[in-house]
């Protein structure tokens, strides 16, 4: 179903198998898109994930975004003040319309960070923030709990919503502002934001198409004006339909294709450092041994990261032994891979283990670089010492579902902090559960350390930096100690496109390519 390109596009997404490239001629109009996953929904609120980030930018704006030097750059917000340590006051960019044709206000934003609170996903984040008001329509402010230095932070995920378009009753009788994990709900079919593309149509699994909302604010931007994209999950299904000429960019440039692509005629290849923290956690609701951290240690133990690192990733990444990367306010650079297979076997026959047990492990099959070989490598290396590993992997739109609801032993895990920060890899990654704040929304193993926890919530109130990163490195070297999360390695980035599709100026360490702002030349 398609609609004109200044009304708002609305399209059921139909669950169907298949991921081949469709034909289509190219032009300096049309990028067609080949990307590891789809958008898992079209609620930006209901799964906080690099898909749904990435749609983030497609489809809506947010008040401000991160340059590739980790800047702040104005968005729909064209400046901000501190009034005092609890309050900033942003003015937002005027004559700003929604894909529905509704004009954005300060109302929007307010009703967005509202319901950003609500979110089991995000409202761990926004915890900090007490409140939000709009002094008149071009102007709000955003008041926290207590002096919180990463508010700017946060502003790069406030993407607002349009409130009128998301306000009221379904026939049904929903509320269309319902955020639905995984569900049919209003805001997970319909979209209204003021991104530079309308979703035109949208078959989940099999494409998602885009069309350049022509009342978009940003007239200075890229030159594009379709946008096909299409889910290609396989590495070399994915590299193959880029050389061939089935699509004109792709993510996730595999590490036993570099070469080959970098070699290839009217290809550019552009490799990126990166942030994301790939690992396991250990669910000690349901495996009692887990709960030991002898035995959580001795997983860590028996892992050999360097050898992930080179040999499956060909060096298409950073052995890690805590969240925080370097240049990271909580990077620890006394935290070292600790690879010790005799150590670990120790350790389980310490903690009463010495003949192991056997746990299921599941793991994604499309969201991380080799991510099923991965895990596959990691199962082979626990039965070192005597666990035994049950494996299933799978693709994205069917192992978050699994992932939230917790039901294997362990599961891998990726994560880049949503505020460029360290503490946000411990408020979702291993805090202690609490539904109410949002708290471990991601703490798979439900760990639990509350003197950890204690230690990243009073850094986030710091406001001297050197107090503040001294608390983080701290609480990095505690979580290494006590083995809550098991590491794996920051995983760098790649992307490709073909000859004058200028991906560099728009591609970045986030991983959330701003494709607005892209230019095709011929």
């Amino acid at each position: 179903m398609f609609f004109k390109k200044t009304m708002l596009a609305s399209v059921i997404g139909a669950a169907l198998a298949g991921t081949a490239v469709l034909p289509m001629t190219a032009s300096a109009e049309t990028l067609r898109v080949g990307y590891t996953a789809d958008p898992e929904t079209l609620d930006i609120h209901e799964q906080l994930s690099g898909g749904m980030l990435r749609f983030s930018h497609l489809s809506f704006d947010p008040l401000v975004r991160w340059t590739k030097d980790f800047e702040f750059e104005p968005r729909l917000a064209t400046e901000w003040e501190q009034v005092d340590e609890t309050t900033m006051r942003m003015s937002l960019r005027e004559g700003v319309t929604f894909h529905s044709g509704n004009p954005l206000t300060a109302e929007d934003v307010v009703w967005t960070i509202e319901r950003l609170k609500e979110s089991p996903d995000y409202r761990a984040i926004f915890e900090p923030v007490e409140s939000a008001e709009a002094l008149d329509d071009h102007t709000v402010e955003i008041k926290t709990s207590e002096p919180y230095p990463l508010l700017l932070n946060l502003a790069t995920y406030i993407f607002p919503m349009d409130r009128a378009f998301y306000t009221g009753e379904t026939d049904d009788g929903d509320e269309k502002s319902e955020i639905v994990k995984a569900g049919n709900s209003y805001a997970s079919r319909h979209v209204s934001g003021t991104g530079p593309f309308i979703v035109t149509e949208r078959r989940q699994g099999v494409r998602v198409d885009f069309e350049r909302f022509d009342d978009y604010w940003d007239t200075d931007t890229g030159n594009v004006d379709r946008i096909v994209l299409t889910p290609i999950a396989e590495n070399a299904s994915r590299v193959a339909a880029l050389l061939s000429g089935g699509v004109d960019f792709i993510d996730a440039v595999p590490p036993n294709d570099l070469e080959r692509v970098r070699e290839a005629d009217d290809v550019k290849l552009v490799e990126i450092n990166g942030t994301r923290i790939i690992g396991f956690q250990l669910n000690e609701e349901r495996v009692e041994a887990f709960q030991d951290p002898r035995v959580r240690q001795a997983v860590a133990y028996a892992i050999n990261q360097e050898a992930i690192a080179d040999r499956l990733m060909r060096g298409f990444a950073t052995p890690a032994a805590q969240f925080s990367p370097e240049g990271y306010s909580g990077h620890n650079p006394d935290l070292t891979p600790r690879y010790d297979v005799e150590h670990a076997q120790e350790l389980m026959a310490e903690a009463g283990y010495a003949d192991g047990f056997t746990i299921d492990m599941i793991a994604p099959n499309n969201r991380y670089v080799n991510d099923a070989q991965i895990a596959q490598a990691v199962s082979n290396m626990l039965a070192r010492i005597n666990i035994d590993v049950n494996l299933r992997t799978m693709p994205l739109a069917q192992y978050w579902p699994e992932y939230d609801t917790r039901q294997s032993d362990a599961a891998m895990i990726g994560w880049h902090a949503d505020t460029e920060d360290s503490a946000n890899f411990f408020q979702y990654l291993t805090f202690c559960i609490d539904e109410e704040t949002g708290a471990g929304q991601y703490n798979y193993g439900s760990y639990c350390n509350e003197e950890i926890d204690a230690l990243v919530t009073a850094a986030d109130s710091e406001t001297d930096l050197e107090k503040r990163n001294a608390m983080l490195r701290e609480a990095e070297a505690m979580l290494y100690e006590d083995a809550g999360y098991i590491p794996l390695h920051w995983q760098n980035l790649a992307y490709a496109a073909r000859e004058g599709v200028k991906i560099e100026p728009v591609v970045n360490a986030i991983d959330f390519p701003y494709l607005g702002d892209l230019v095709i030349s011929e």
